[in-house]
């Protein structure tokens, strides 16, 4: 049974997928989601996941979302002994407080500063930047003497957070005046499977949209 995953290719959580998914060999079944259209309020939709959002992955008629649990899975079905997702409880621990970080904290920030300008015509907000700055400076941190975001090796959080920080390349702030975290994100690119396949294109098509509604 293939591997579905309903997508927008500018979404940065749908690029955080795409790139689990080269990292750990899972061929995706890829299909496209019109939101401008509404396709993801449709009942068929809505029946694999009423909160309606994108990521949504399908495997073998379980259905999941949220990006950061769908790599998780695909790593604990797909990516068993694999550094990506170590087993080692400590080195595990780490990766999740990583992927919540993002999510809570990172991604959670951005999206709240940068969102509202892009889709809803709002004036920037100085104090939603700083937030965002603070989230960067803790990154910044966690990266100090460290490789990659949780220890020495390539996992799903730098994956994660890898798509959101990219995504900022779109915005007016400037994340590489953080020296670690431009050495980071340039490690990253080089060696995260199919980088410019699985986050390149789709940041491209994300700064496009970024440009055509800030037209508006």
């Amino acid at each position: 049974m293939p591997v579905d995953l309903y997508y927008v290719p500018g979404s940065a959580p749908c690029r955080t997928v795409l790139l689990a998914a080269k990292a750990l060999n899972v061929d995706l079944n890829l299909k496209l989601v019109d939101l401008h259209h509404g396709e993801h309020l449709k009942p068929e939709y809505l029946k694999l996941n009423p909160q309606h959002t994108v990521p949504t992955l399908v495997d073998d008629g379980f259905s999941i979302w949220e990006s950061r649990a769908i790599i998780t899975y695909l790593a604990n079905k797909y990516g068993k002994g694999s550094s990506l997702y170590p087993e080692e409880p400590k080195a595990r621990a780490m990766v999740d407080q990583r992927l919540y970080f993002d999510i809570g904290t990172l991604y959670q920030r951005f999206s709240d500063y940068f969102y509202p300008q892009v889709f809803g015509g709002a004036p920037a907000d100085k104090e939603k930047l700083a937030k965002v700055e603070d989230a960067l400076k803790l990154l910044d941190l966690f990266l100090e003497g460290q490789k990659f975001a949780a220890g020495p090796s390539l996992t799903l959080a730098d994956l994660s957070l890898v798509a959101s920080v990219s995504s900022m390349e779109a915005s007016d702030i400037n994340f590489t005046k953080y020296n670690n975290i431009k050495r980071w994100y340039e490690t990253v690119q080089r060696t995260a499977p199919s980088y410019e396949e699985a986050n390149g294109k789709g940041l491209q098509a994300f700064k496009e949209l970024v440009k055509n509604m800030m037209k508006k």
